[in-house]
């Protein structure tokens, strides 16, 4: 009997149509000439596969199993016997198949293929699968949704996703995004906090609106991310039409050291398709995974999905010249500034082998990159470098990444020995560095980042925070029916029950801030809910607003047909904002007036209008409020009241 070199030729040796003697004399031959193979393997070679399979089934150990069908009893009837190993091990092994779910992106799809380089970028990096147009890398991509649970439906409105594993010849580079360009907040202090307002109440296991929109009231810098999740946009048809993006800023470095920011994006070759929510919820009922099978029986099918790979760069020196940080996460690059440069594409060609090895046990963490890519001091990018690795760590162990869909594929060496399920084969004696008795030496250096840092050590925000101008020139950047949606959207999330007055006004507050007439819209569908009192709530912001960059601004008209009376500045010889000329009121709906802290003010009703003379207002309740802060200079230091007056 030939040696049974795969489950192919097993399936040729037993042949059910042979009589029941002539099965048995064959089998008999099968398991010993297997038998004698596998006596002679060297078992330190040798990895648990599939394709070994033996005839019959067997223990984790080996074991021949003769019945995989009844429990070993006393008697026919029972009980049970403890005694019965195969029992014992088959319903453990059952109990623990499911390991943590991800406490985000938990629903996810792979697939595997390779990353071709198309333009030489060899003046920008040094990073190896980079080097020339032509080179090609096998990548393994996972596309998922982010707050929601394992066996979610695919068609709940969401960040997604998208990371890709490079296989380099240096190492694995994980580049670990979404499909939005930006995210909520910058700082990863407020991560887990974020997290767990999108999560599921823990009191009653509900997603609520409500816990949401109190939270980011407090995070202005979330606006801008908001006007892609409640956007058109907000539901990808499929993973194979969805855009890519790195979000973070990192740097390139090249051989002689220079350094160059740079932003990822990846651009789907299909183009960018999404489903609207009436859209969805057709999609969501007939197929919660309709995603994850569009995916698959494309490839399957042939129709490979493919991606083409952009940067946009910055020289470090030119990071001061904008209103914005460049490294900052709730911010966008204007691409007429920094145009897009094609520099390769990702074709996917290949499904999973099997979902579980594949999907569920690869990990993905921005701190993984090779020579020729670095961080930057972006504050949410550098608490991901820890988070990442170090929740895979929890989820999968602190060996995971010896994990074959996690491994690097070029040789590797180290001495990170031992723990949880180290199954890597060593039979050295030296297991510290340096030694005279081992001959492994550090790798040849290549460039790093080498800029100087220096600064107090604190706590504080950043500079230029500029949460509303972007949200605001994306708004206005659409036609009026996605305007439309959006405003419905976003009132959608403000209308939750248990939304405060106070949360309303704030988010009223942020929006009109971002585009005058987004804030009176979102109010005025407030409103007709009879979930605000008035709605000239974003015009006192628009006022306001209006108000600290007018030198003059008389008189302006209330949609009801009322005028409010603004003051018209003067400058002082100091320089700085003078006494009010003209009129000293500035008139707007009491419901609007949530001031506290001890204020001194006047009152006085007009025609249904409450008057207040502020005479300090803090900086502290307007923000609070969502008003917009006075600059610096709206204070004049020769007159005794403040410049401008609520």
């Amino acid at each position: 009997v030939s040696s049974p070199s795969s489950p192919e030729a097993l399936s040729e040796v037993y042949r059910p149509g042979l009589g029941r003697a002539q099965q048995v004399n064959y089998l008999k031959a099968v398991r010993a000439q297997f038998c004698k193979e596998t006596a002679t393997m060297d078992p330190y070679k040798f990895r648990p596969s599939s394709s070994a399979n033996s005839v019959h089934w067997t223990t984790n150990s080996g074991a021949p199993v003769w019945n995989n069908n009844s429990s070993l009893t006393v008697g026919p009837r029972g009980p049970i016997l403890l005694e019965d190993y195969h029992l014992v091990e088959k319903l453990a092994q059952f109990d623990r198949e499911r390991i943590p779910e991800r406490v985000v992106h938990a629903r996810g799809m792979v697939a595997k293929g390779f990353f071709e380089v198309t333009h030489d970028v060899s003046h920008l990096t040094c990073a190896d699968f980079l080097r020339a147009p032509g080179v090609q890398t096998p990548v393994i991509t996972r596309f998922s949704t982010v707050t929601h649970e394992r066996g979610s439906p695919e068609t709940l409105r969401d960040p997604r996703g998208f990371a890709v594993k490079f296989y380099t010849r240096e190492g694995n580079f994980d580049l670990v995004g979404n499909n939005m360009p930006v995210f909520f907040i910058r700082d990863g202090m407020k991560f887990p906090d974020l997290v767990h307002s999108f999560k599921p109440n823990p009191k009653n296991h509900q997603e609520e609106n409500w816990r949401r929109m109190d939270f980011l009231s407090h995070h202005p810098e979330c606006c801008h991310m908001l006007t892609f999740l409640l956007d058109d946009v907000g539901i990808p048809r499929n993973y194979r039409t969805m855009p890519g993006f790195g979000v973070h800023t990192f740097r390139l470095i090249n051989k002689a050291g220079r350094e160059t920011y740079v932003k990822f994006h990846w651009v789907p070759k299909a183009g960018t398709h999404c489903l609207m929510d009436d859209e969805a919820v057709v999609v969501g009922g007939t197929n919660h995974s309709h995603a994850t099978k569009d995916l698959y029986e494309a490839i399957a099918g042939g129709e490979y999905p493919e991606w083409t790979l952009y940067i946009q760069t910055m020289d470090p020196k030119d990071e001061d010249k904008f209103d914005f940080d460049p490294l900052d996460v709730t911010k966008t690059w204007p691409e007429d500034v920094f145009p897009l440069q094609p520099i390769g594409r990702m074709v996917l060609n290949r499904n999973v082998d099997n979902f579980f090895n594949e999907n569920e046990q690869v990990a993905f963490c921005p701190a993984i990159i090779v020579p020729g890519v670095a961080y930057t001091e972006d504050k949410l990018l550098q608490t991901r470098i820890f988070s990442y690795a170090d929740t895979q760590r929890h989820r999968l162990g602190p060996n995971y990444l010896l994990l074959p869909v996690n491994a690097p594929k070029n040789g590797h060496h180290n001495n990170h020995h031992e723990g949880f399920m180290n199954f890597m084969h060593r039979d050295e004696e030296i297991n510290y560095f340096p030694s005279r008795f081992d001959p492994s030496r550090n790798a040849e250096a290549y460039p790093q980042p080498s800029a100087l840092i220096s600064g107090r050590r604190e706590k504080v925000v950043i500079a230029k925070e500029n949460n509303f101008s972007q949200a605001g020139a994306r708004f206005r950047s659409w036609d009026a029916g996605r305007q439309e949606r959006f405003v419905g959207r976003a009132a959608k999330w403000l209308s939750d029950d248990r939304c405060t007055a106070e949360i309303r006004r704030v988010w009223v507050g942020y929006w009109s801030q971002c585009d005058g007439q987004l804030g009176a819209r979102v109010a005025q569908k407030l409103q007709q809910a009879g979930l605000m009192e008035a709605a000239a709530a974003p015009l006192l912001h628009a006022l306001l607003q209006r108000l600290w960059s007018s030198e003059q601004l008389p008189c302006v008209q209330l949609p009801e047909g009322l005028a409010v009376a603004l003051p018209a500045r003067c400058r002082a010889a100091c320089g700085l904002v003078g006494r009010v000329a003209g009129a000293e009121r500035l008139l707007f709906p009491s419901c609007l007036v949530a001031f506290g802290g001890g204020v001194r003010r006047s009152e006085a009703q007009v025609a249904g209008w409450r008057v207040h003379v502020m005479t300090r207002p803090p900086r502290g309740c307007l923000r609070a409020a969502g008003l917009p802060s006075p600059p610096a200079h709206a204070f004049c230091a020769q007159c005794a009241r403040c410049a401008w007056l609520v």
